[in-house]
């Protein structure tokens, strides 16, 4: 976390760019359906999953996409839209790449980013944009109080 907050601290632009890697695992599946409640048999049932000409099981889109969540908070993005494109399944266990590359930084810190995860086969299996404000110079130096208490 600290190399990308000590780059926040210092000032964003268009360009910067992040890259943080995940493996989902069952108990990351579990975690995840417990909070949000959604108990798609593509998650759970190998038959179901066969149906659906799936491999193996498929980890939840939006548990993978929160990986730009971690990326945010350590940013200290604060998120205005996100727009999910999801483009191959991710199973469990499979390790995923987010790569998140701010696009667009204006004059009052609004922002827009890209995201591409991809899977440990270098397949993209999902994009998103983002868009949110950055923190101003106030906010950054409580940021770095934070890192300072680390």
């Amino acid at each position: 976390m600290t190399d990308i907050r000590r780059k926040t601290v210092s000032g964003l632009k268009a360009g910067d760019t992040f890259t943080l890697n995940r493996t989902f695992t069952e108990q990351d599946v579990a975690a995840f359906t417990a909070v949000t409640r959604d108990h798609n048999p593509i998650h759970f049932h190998e038959g179901f999953v066969k149906s659906k000409g799936f491999d193996a099981r498929v980890c939840h889109g939006l548990l993978v996409g929160s990986m730009i969540t971690e990326m945010g908070g350590q940013i200290g993005w604060l998120a205005s839209g996100m727009s999910f494109r999801f483009r191959k399944p991710v199973y469990l266990n499979d390790t995923v790449t987010c790569r998140f590359t701010l696009s667009q930084v204006d004059e009052k810190n609004r922002a827009e980013a890209e995201a591409v995860f991809t899977n440990q086969h270098g397949e993209i299996v999902l994009q998103a944009t983002l868009y949110g404000l950055l923190p101003d110079l106030q906010e950054r130096k409580i940021l770095q109080d934070l890192l300072k208490d680390s």
